[in-house]
């Protein structure tokens, strides 16, 4: 149970309260289940109450994550045994469903996406199109979105860079209205607020994409660039890298993936990546290597061309 004063302060005698309205101020409130919605303890509290969910996944063999409220359930397998894995995924989906009813919670089942991730000779072998949760069938979707990155069944993030580069035009139309109107710091603040902070968003997942996705992701900033710049046939890499102080499209992927490999060095950052930055020192027998006194880390085997790469682990010691 949680007591809380709605938005007034306890008053002294004779004392008028900024916040009352018309004399009257509001009374003290006993909550029993829940907690008032935007309270700064509101996530953390909230997490501590779903804690048994990841329990529940574990207990049936499968892996999850979770952010406050969105929480993704997944597994990997290989492709022939991945349909027969559906019927103890379904299993799972309804234990957590019951554990939710049992503690005032609803899982939303129009919410709810499912997708196949793989190569295209991969998904070409499994022929289950939807997964039944009680009498709700859930169509395999081919794009879902998690915390406004999109996925798409390839990790080519094609529809997660369309997307964002046709958010970051809409802005540039608006800002192009007004960018008389507007001195030059304040054109670079908007810009910064409304372009640089959507291409930096979970930039990380975009390492080793397509050049086109590049490509159109390089055309925004060329036209953010192109706001800024003073004379009409001015050259835009100038303005880039004097005025904006903007890297590259690809570099400015490392450098967000380089920040990252050093939190995870001075142990600031998750622990999931942390594990997946393990120093040559930590083998015994390459202790005393040359790569073990710079400090490198160990580079992992890969079992795959196309998405091991891309990966946190086999990237990071790369970079």
């Amino acid at each position: 149970m949680v007591r809380y004063l709605t938005g007034f302060t306890h008053l002294l005698p004779g004392e008028r309260s900024p916040y009352s309205f018309a004399g009257t101020k509001s009374i003290w409130s006993a909550i029993l289940f829940g907690i008032p919605q935007g309270s700064v303890l509101g996530p953390l509290l909230f997490i501590l109450y779903a804690d048994d969910v990841i329990a529940i996944a574990q207990r049936h063999g499968f892996q999850m994550q979770a952010y406050a409220d969105d929480t993704q359930l997944y597994f990997h397998d290989k492709a022939e045994s991945c349909e027969r894995r559906l019927p103890r995924f379904t299993e799972c989906i309804a234990a957590i469903e019951s554990w939710m009813t049992a503690n005032w919670l609803k899982m939303n089942t129009d919410k709810t996406d499912f997708i196949w991730l793989g190569s295209k000779h991969q998904l070409a072998k499994i022929q289950s199109k939807s997964i039944a949760l009680e009498a709700v069938h859930i169509p395999v979707s081919s794009v879902v979105t998690c915390l406004r990155v999109q996925f798409d069944s390839h990790l080519t993030f094609t529809p997660h860079v369309q997307g964002l580069a046709h958010r970051c035009f809409y802005h540039f139309r608006q800002l192009r209205s007004v960018r008389r109107s507007l001195t030059t710091d304040s054109a670079k603040t908007l810009i910064h607020a409304l372009i640089a902070s959507r291409l930096d968003y979970c930039n990380s997942v975009l390492y080793q994409i397509n050049t086109t996705a590049t490509k159109t992701l390089q055309s925004v900033l060329h036209s953010a660039a192109r706001l800024m710049r003073k004379r009409k046939f001015e050259r835009i890499t100038p303005t880039l890298r004097d005025d904006l102080h903007w890297l590259p499209v690809r570099e400015r992927i490392v450098f967000k993936l380089c920040v990252i490999i050093f939190k995870c060095r001075h142990q600031t950052t998750l622990l999931y990546l942390q594990e997946l930055c393990v120093a040559v020192t930590a083998s015994t027998s390459r202790r005393y290597l040359r790569s073990a006194a710079r400090g490198d880390l160990q580079v992992l085997a890969c079992c795959t061309t196309s998405f091991g790469p891309r990966s946190f682990a086999d990237c990071a010691p790369k970079l």
